[in-house]
Protein backbone atom coordinates (compact mmCIF):
# COMPACT_ATOMS: atom_id res chain seq x y z
CA UNK A 1 0.00 0.00 0.00
CA UNK A 2 1.65 3.65 -0.65
CA UNK A 3 2.70 5.94 1.67
CA UNK A 4 0.38 8.55 0.87
CA UNK A 5 -3.12 7.48 0.23
CA UNK A 6 -4.77 9.15 -2.71
CA UNK A 7 -8.43 9.98 -3.99
CA UNK A 8 -7.73 7.54 -7.18
CA UNK A 9 -6.84 4.51 -4.31
CA UNK A 10 -10.57 5.36 -2.53
CA UNK A 11 -11.57 5.13 -5.92
CA UNK A 12 -9.81 2.02 -6.83
CA UNK A 13 -10.56 0.16 -3.66
CA UNK A 14 -14.25 0.90 -3.73
CA UNK A 15 -14.91 0.24 -7.17
CA UNK A 16 -16.37 3.42 -8.29
CA UNK A 17 -15.25 6.77 -10.29
CA UNK A 18 -13.21 9.46 -9.22
CA UNK A 19 -16.28 11.34 -9.73
CA UNK A 20 -18.05 9.52 -7.11
CA UNK A 21 -15.66 10.08 -4.65
CA UNK A 22 -15.69 14.01 -5.19
CA UNK A 23 -19.80 13.56 -4.34
CA UNK A 24 -19.26 12.18 -1.22
CA UNK A 25 -16.59 14.41 -0.05
CA UNK A 26 -17.91 17.22 -1.61
CA UNK A 27 -21.61 17.34 -2.40
CA UNK A 28 -22.78 13.60 -0.30
CA UNK A 29 -26.39 14.37 -1.29
CA UNK A 30 -25.56 13.25 -5.03
CA UNK A 31 -24.66 10.04 -3.80
CA UNK A 32 -26.91 7.02 -3.07
CA UNK A 33 -26.82 5.89 0.61
CA UNK A 34 -25.80 2.49 -0.21
CA UNK A 35 -22.58 4.03 -2.35
CA UNK A 36 -21.37 7.19 0.20
CA UNK A 37 -21.33 4.07 3.55
CA UNK A 38 -18.68 2.19 0.56
CA UNK A 39 -16.44 4.68 -0.02
CA UNK A 40 -17.16 6.32 3.66
CA UNK A 41 -15.71 2.75 4.96
CA UNK A 42 -13.03 2.27 2.23
CA UNK A 43 -11.57 6.28 3.22
CA UNK A 44 -11.57 4.62 7.10
CA UNK A 45 -9.91 1.60 6.48
CA UNK A 46 -7.46 3.54 4.09
CA UNK A 47 -6.97 6.39 6.46
CA UNK A 48 -7.75 8.64 3.19
CA UNK A 49 -7.29 12.60 4.18
CA UNK A 50 -8.45 14.84 2.01
CA UNK A 51 -5.58 17.48 0.44
CA UNK A 52 -7.65 20.68 1.74
CA UNK A 53 -4.77 23.28 0.57
CA UNK A 54 -5.35 21.86 -2.68
CA UNK A 55 -8.91 22.05 -2.33
CA UNK A 56 -8.99 25.36 -1.45
CA UNK A 57 -6.63 26.45 -4.22
CA UNK A 58 -9.62 24.73 -6.77
CA UNK A 59 -12.28 26.10 -4.98
CA UNK A 60 -11.16 29.97 -4.55
CA UNK A 61 -11.48 29.78 -0.73
CA UNK A 62 -11.62 27.68 2.34
CA UNK A 63 -13.80 26.25 4.79
CA UNK A 64 -12.88 28.19 7.71
CA UNK A 65 -14.33 31.64 9.00
CA UNK A 66 -12.43 33.59 10.97
CA UNK A 67 -13.64 35.56 13.91
CA UNK A 68 -11.69 38.72 14.82
CA UNK A 69 -12.27 39.82 18.45
CA UNK A 70 -11.31 43.01 20.37
CA UNK A 71 -9.74 40.68 23.35
CA UNK A 72 -10.05 37.05 23.59
CA UNK A 73 -9.88 37.32 27.21
CA UNK A 74 -13.18 38.64 27.32
CA UNK A 75 -15.80 36.23 28.21
CA UNK A 76 -18.24 38.10 26.24
CA UNK A 77 -16.11 37.58 22.94
CA UNK A 78 -15.74 33.82 23.54
CA UNK A 79 -19.47 33.10 23.72
CA UNK A 80 -20.01 35.11 20.72
CA UNK A 81 -17.70 32.91 19.38
CA UNK A 82 -19.91 29.95 20.65
CA UNK A 83 -22.47 31.00 18.76
CA UNK A 84 -20.95 32.03 15.80
CA UNK A 85 -19.28 27.99 15.12
CA UNK A 86 -22.54 26.66 16.62
CA UNK A 87 -23.75 27.61 13.44
CA UNK A 88 -20.88 27.50 11.30
CA UNK A 89 -20.16 23.57 12.40
CA UNK A 90 -23.96 23.28 10.92
CA UNK A 91 -22.52 23.69 7.29
CA UNK A 92 -19.44 22.04 7.58
CA UNK A 93 -17.46 25.52 8.45
CA UNK A 94 -15.15 26.05 11.13
CA UNK A 95 -14.31 29.11 13.17
CA UNK A 96 -10.78 30.52 14.03
CA UNK A 97 -10.68 33.32 16.72
CA UNK A 98 -8.44 35.63 16.22
CA UNK A 99 -7.36 38.29 18.96
CA UNK A 100 -6.66 42.04 17.82
CA UNK A 101 -5.74 42.57 21.96
CA UNK A 102 -7.30 46.29 21.25
CA UNK A 103 -4.58 46.98 18.25
CA UNK A 104 -5.12 48.43 14.46
CA UNK A 105 -1.49 46.71 13.27
CA UNK A 106 -2.86 43.20 14.45
CA UNK A 107 -6.22 43.92 13.04
CA UNK A 108 -5.09 44.37 9.71
CA UNK A 109 -2.29 41.72 10.42
CA UNK A 110 -5.07 39.40 11.02
CA UNK A 111 -7.35 40.72 7.94
CA UNK A 112 -4.37 40.42 5.53
CA UNK A 113 -3.35 36.82 6.51
CA UNK A 114 -7.28 35.72 6.20
CA UNK A 115 -7.73 37.28 2.42
CA UNK A 116 -4.35 35.24 1.74
CA UNK A 117 -5.78 32.20 2.94
CA UNK A 118 -8.64 32.54 1.01
CA UNK A 119 -11.03 32.41 4.16
CA UNK A 120 -14.53 31.49 3.41
CA UNK A 121 -15.50 34.84 4.88
CA UNK A 122 -14.38 37.14 8.14
CA UNK A 123 -16.18 38.01 11.49
CA UNK A 124 -14.89 41.48 13.02
CA UNK A 125 -15.60 43.35 15.49
CA UNK A 126 -13.51 46.23 14.30
CA UNK A 127 -10.96 49.34 16.23
CA UNK A 128 -12.78 51.81 13.97
CA UNK A 129 -15.56 52.50 11.75
CA UNK A 130 -13.29 52.57 8.87
CA UNK A 131 -10.62 49.89 7.96
CA UNK A 132 -8.89 50.05 5.31
CA UNK A 133 -7.56 46.51 5.73
CA UNK A 134 -11.89 45.41 5.95
CA UNK A 135 -12.06 46.85 2.36
CA UNK A 136 -9.21 45.17 1.09
CA UNK A 137 -10.99 42.10 2.32
CA UNK A 138 -14.10 43.12 0.69
CA UNK A 139 -12.65 43.69 -3.17
CA UNK A 140 -10.80 40.26 -2.48
CA UNK A 141 -14.26 38.85 -3.16
CA UNK A 142 -14.12 37.20 0.68
CA UNK A 143 -17.48 38.70 2.71
CA UNK A 144 -17.02 40.47 5.63
CA UNK A 145 -19.67 40.77 8.49
CA UNK A 146 -19.02 43.77 11.12
CA UNK A 147 -20.18 42.28 14.67
CA UNK A 148 -20.72 44.08 17.68
CA UNK A 149 -20.63 47.40 15.82
CA UNK A 150 -23.50 48.80 13.35
CA UNK A 151 -22.56 49.86 9.69
CA UNK A 152 -23.85 51.09 6.66
CA UNK A 153 -24.98 49.76 3.69
CA UNK A 154 -21.54 48.35 2.48
CA UNK A 155 -21.89 45.50 4.80
CA UNK A 156 -23.68 43.26 6.81
CA UNK A 157 -23.30 43.97 10.87
CA UNK A 158 -24.95 42.80 14.13
CA UNK A 159 -24.82 45.17 16.70
CA UNK A 160 -26.50 46.18 19.97
CA UNK A 161 -28.16 49.04 20.39
CA UNK A 162 -25.23 50.42 22.99
CA UNK A 163 -26.69 54.20 23.58
CA UNK A 164 -29.89 52.42 25.00
CA UNK A 165 -27.94 50.15 27.01
CA UNK A 166 -26.03 53.27 28.53
CA UNK A 167 -29.39 55.10 29.14
CA UNK A 168 -30.71 51.70 30.97
CA UNK A 169 -27.23 51.39 33.31
CA UNK A 170 -27.60 55.05 34.71
CA UNK A 171 -31.10 56.10 34.30
CA UNK A 172 -31.41 53.01 37.17
CA UNK A 173 -28.61 54.50 39.23
CA UNK A 174 -30.20 57.74 39.01
CA UNK A 175 -33.68 56.10 39.87
CA UNK A 176 -32.32 54.39 43.27
CA UNK A 177 -31.37 58.28 43.86
CA UNK A 178 -27.47 58.93 42.93
CA UNK A 179 -26.34 62.09 42.15
CA UNK A 180 -22.53 61.88 41.67
CA UNK A 181 -22.43 59.12 38.42
CA UNK A 182 -19.17 58.45 37.25
CA UNK A 183 -18.88 56.63 33.67
CA UNK A 184 -15.96 54.64 33.51
CA UNK A 185 -13.99 53.10 29.89
CA UNK A 186 -12.16 53.66 27.15
CA UNK A 187 -10.94 53.70 24.58
CA UNK A 188 -13.13 56.34 23.64
CA UNK A 189 -11.84 55.32 19.46
CA UNK A 190 -14.27 52.23 20.42
CA UNK A 191 -17.65 52.79 19.23
CA UNK A 192 -19.16 50.57 21.95
CA UNK A 193 -17.75 52.84 24.39
CA UNK A 194 -18.32 56.00 22.63
CA UNK A 195 -22.02 55.52 22.22
CA UNK A 196 -22.18 54.01 25.96
CA UNK A 197 -21.32 56.91 27.33
CA UNK A 198 -23.20 58.95 25.05
CA UNK A 199 -26.51 56.70 26.32
CA UNK A 200 -24.87 58.04 30.13
CA UNK A 201 -25.25 61.13 29.14
CA UNK A 202 -28.73 61.01 27.69
CA UNK A 203 -30.01 59.65 30.63
CA UNK A 204 -28.53 62.54 32.67
CA UNK A 205 -30.44 65.39 30.06
CA UNK A 206 -33.38 63.27 30.47
CA UNK A 207 -33.37 63.70 34.14
CA UNK A 208 -33.09 67.24 33.58
CA UNK A 209 -29.31 67.28 34.95
CA UNK A 210 -26.52 68.33 33.01
CA UNK A 211 -24.95 66.22 30.92
CA UNK A 212 -21.49 67.72 31.77
CA UNK A 213 -22.26 66.66 35.21
CA UNK A 214 -21.55 63.16 34.87
CA UNK A 215 -17.64 62.22 35.78
CA UNK A 216 -15.50 60.49 33.43
CA UNK A 217 -12.42 58.18 34.06
CA UNK A 218 -11.29 57.39 30.64
CA UNK A 219 -9.10 53.70 30.78
CA UNK A 220 -6.70 52.31 27.86
CA UNK A 221 -8.19 49.04 28.02
CA UNK A 222 -11.63 47.12 28.90
CA UNK A 223 -10.20 45.08 31.27
CA UNK A 224 -10.04 43.90 34.76
CA UNK A 225 -6.28 45.71 35.51
CA UNK A 226 -7.86 48.73 34.21
CA UNK A 227 -11.13 48.33 36.64
CA UNK A 228 -8.63 48.26 39.76
CA UNK A 229 -6.52 51.46 38.53
CA UNK A 230 -9.98 53.31 37.98
CA UNK A 231 -11.16 51.75 41.14
CA UNK A 232 -8.20 53.01 43.25
CA UNK A 233 -7.96 56.59 42.04
CA UNK A 234 -11.78 56.55 43.17
CA UNK A 235 -10.63 55.30 46.49
CA UNK A 236 -8.34 57.90 47.02
CA UNK A 237 -10.83 60.44 46.72
CA UNK A 238 -12.93 62.23 49.96
CA UNK A 239 -16.27 60.57 50.65
CA UNK A 240 -17.69 63.45 50.11
CA UNK A 241 -15.99 64.20 46.44
CA UNK A 242 -16.35 60.55 45.82
CA UNK A 243 -19.43 59.21 43.37
CA UNK A 244 -21.84 57.16 44.96
CA UNK A 245 -21.84 55.08 41.72
CA UNK A 246 -19.92 54.26 38.87
CA UNK A 247 -21.14 52.77 35.58
CA UNK A 248 -18.63 50.64 33.89
CA UNK A 249 -18.36 50.14 30.03
CA UNK A 250 -17.88 46.10 30.27
CA UNK A 251 -17.91 43.81 32.72
CA UNK A 252 -14.42 43.35 33.61
CA UNK A 253 -13.65 46.83 33.93
CA UNK A 254 -16.43 46.34 37.10
CA UNK A 255 -15.44 42.98 38.66
CA UNK A 256 -11.72 45.26 38.79
CA UNK A 257 -13.62 47.90 40.74
CA UNK A 258 -15.41 45.60 42.60
CA UNK A 259 -11.99 44.05 43.45
CA UNK A 260 -10.31 47.63 44.42
CA UNK A 261 -13.41 48.82 46.40
CA UNK A 262 -12.62 45.14 48.44
CA UNK A 263 -9.51 45.81 48.75
CA UNK A 264 -9.94 49.27 49.94
CA UNK A 265 -12.19 47.96 52.19
CA UNK A 266 -14.93 50.42 50.70
CA UNK A 267 -18.91 48.64 50.89
CA UNK A 268 -20.06 47.70 47.70
CA UNK A 269 -22.99 49.18 47.47
CA UNK A 270 -23.12 51.46 50.32
CA UNK A 271 -20.05 53.35 49.20
CA UNK A 272 -20.16 53.01 45.59
CA UNK A 273 -22.44 51.23 43.88
CA UNK A 274 -21.00 49.80 40.85
CA UNK A 275 -23.12 48.51 37.29
CA UNK A 276 -21.37 46.75 34.39
CA UNK A 277 -21.97 46.15 30.06
CA UNK A 278 -22.25 42.40 29.07
CA UNK A 279 -23.43 40.19 31.98
CA UNK A 280 -20.63 38.07 31.47
CA UNK A 281 -21.38 34.45 33.68
CA UNK A 282 -18.78 36.19 35.85
CA UNK A 283 -21.01 39.01 37.04
CA UNK A 284 -23.51 36.79 38.69
CA UNK A 285 -20.87 34.89 40.36
CA UNK A 286 -18.88 37.86 41.86
CA UNK A 287 -18.30 38.10 45.74
CA UNK A 288 -21.06 40.86 45.16
CA UNK A 289 -23.33 40.27 41.96
CA UNK A 290 -22.92 42.85 39.26
CA UNK A 291 -25.34 44.65 38.02
CA UNK A 292 -25.05 44.84 34.51
CA UNK A 293 -26.53 45.40 30.88
CA UNK A 294 -26.75 42.00 28.96
CA UNK A 295 -26.09 41.75 25.71
CA UNK A 296 -27.45 38.37 23.76
CA UNK A 297 -23.65 37.54 22.87
CA UNK A 298 -23.97 34.17 21.27
CA UNK A 299 -26.75 35.33 19.64
CA UNK A 300 -24.61 37.72 18.04
CA UNK A 301 -22.54 35.36 17.15
CA UNK A 302 -25.20 33.45 15.44
CA UNK A 303 -26.73 35.90 13.48
CA UNK A 304 -23.70 37.17 12.35
CA UNK A 305 -22.87 33.89 10.47
CA UNK A 306 -25.98 33.41 8.99
CA UNK A 307 -25.44 36.88 7.61
CA UNK A 308 -21.99 35.58 6.25
CA UNK A 309 -22.87 32.16 5.09
CA UNK A 310 -25.76 33.79 2.77
CA UNK A 311 -23.92 36.43 1.53
CA UNK A 312 -21.26 33.59 0.39
CA UNK A 313 -23.55 31.17 -0.81
CA UNK A 314 -26.89 33.25 -2.20
CA UNK A 315 -26.77 35.16 -5.19
CA UNK A 316 -29.32 37.56 -4.06
CA UNK A 317 -27.84 38.50 -1.03
CA UNK A 318 -28.67 41.94 0.23
CA UNK A 319 -27.23 43.67 3.12
CA UNK A 320 -28.60 43.36 6.60
CA UNK A 321 -28.06 45.74 9.68
CA UNK A 322 -29.34 43.75 12.82
CA UNK A 323 -29.92 45.64 15.61
CA UNK A 324 -30.93 43.72 18.81
CA UNK A 325 -31.95 45.88 21.94
CA UNK A 326 -29.85 45.29 25.40
CA UNK A 327 -32.05 44.06 29.08
CA UNK A 328 -30.99 45.57 32.20
CA UNK A 329 -29.96 43.39 34.63
CA UNK A 330 -30.50 44.20 38.38
CA UNK A 331 -28.06 42.17 41.22
CA UNK A 332 -26.54 42.92 44.45
CA UNK A 333 -24.22 45.95 43.40
CA UNK A 334 -26.78 48.75 42.46
CA UNK A 335 -29.48 47.27 45.61
CA UNK A 336 -29.75 48.84 48.69
CA UNK A 337 -28.52 52.28 48.00
CA UNK A 338 -30.26 54.82 50.97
Amino acid sequence: MPDKISVVDVAREAGVSLGTVSNVLNRPERVSAATRTRVQEVIETLGYVRNEAARQLRSGSSRTIGLIVLDIANPFFTDMAKGAEEIAEAEGLSVVLCNSGEDRTREAHHLSLLREQRAFGVLVTPMAARTPAIEEVRRSGTPVVLVDRGSGRAHCSVSVNDRVGGELAVSHLLALGHERICFVGGPRAIRQVSERLAGARAAFAAAGLNRDALQVISTAGLNVAAGRAAGSELADLKAGKRPTAVFCANDLLGLGMLQEMTRRRLRVPDDLAIIGYDDIDFAEAAAVPLSSVRQPRAELGRAATKLLIDERNSPDHQHRQVVFEPELVVRASTAGFD
